[in-house]
C-alpha cells in the first residue's frame, strides 16, 4: 500500500495525544479505528475515524482537535490534512485497547 508509511507515521504522533482522564494515549486506547488516505493536485488528506471513551466525554473538543493538527506535525509531507471522522458506533470498549495499554493499565 503506497500510504503505510504515512499511516505509520500520523499513528506514532497519535501516540503522543493523552486522554486526559485515562493515562493513556488515543492510539493505545483503541479510540483510533482507520486512517484512510488520498492524495489529490493540492496534496494529502487522510482521514481519521476515531471514538471517545463516552459520548460526553468533557474534552472531546479537545481530542479531536489535536488530532486534526497531527498533519503539521509531518514535516516531509507537505499539505497534509487530517480530517476526523467522530462516531460512535461501535461504541468504544475496554476490549478495543492493545495488549501493551492493558498490561500498564494492570488489566493483564
Amino acid at each position: 500500500m503506497k500510504f503505510e508509511a504515512l499511516k505509520e507515521k500520523i499513528i506514532e504522533k497519535i501516540k503522543d495525544i493523552y486522554d486526559l482522564e485515562i493515562p493513556m494515549n488515543l492510539y493505545d486506547l483503541g479510540l483510533i479505528y482507520a486512517i484512510d488516505c488520498a492524495r489529490s493536485t493540492g496534496g494529502t488528506t487522510c482521514v481519521v475515524t476515531m471514538t471517545l471513551t463516552s459520548a460526553g466525554c468533557p474534552v472531546s473538543e479537545l481530542l479531536v482537535n489535536q488530532v486534526r493538527s497531527v498533519g503539521s506535525l509531518i514535516e516531509d509531507e507537505p499539505n497534509l490534512e487530517i480530517q476526523v471522522n467522530l462516531v460512535f458506533d461501535p461504541p468504544w470498549s475496554r476490549d478495543k485497547m492493545s495488549d501493551a495499554a492493558k498490561l500498564s493499565m494492570g488489566m493483564l
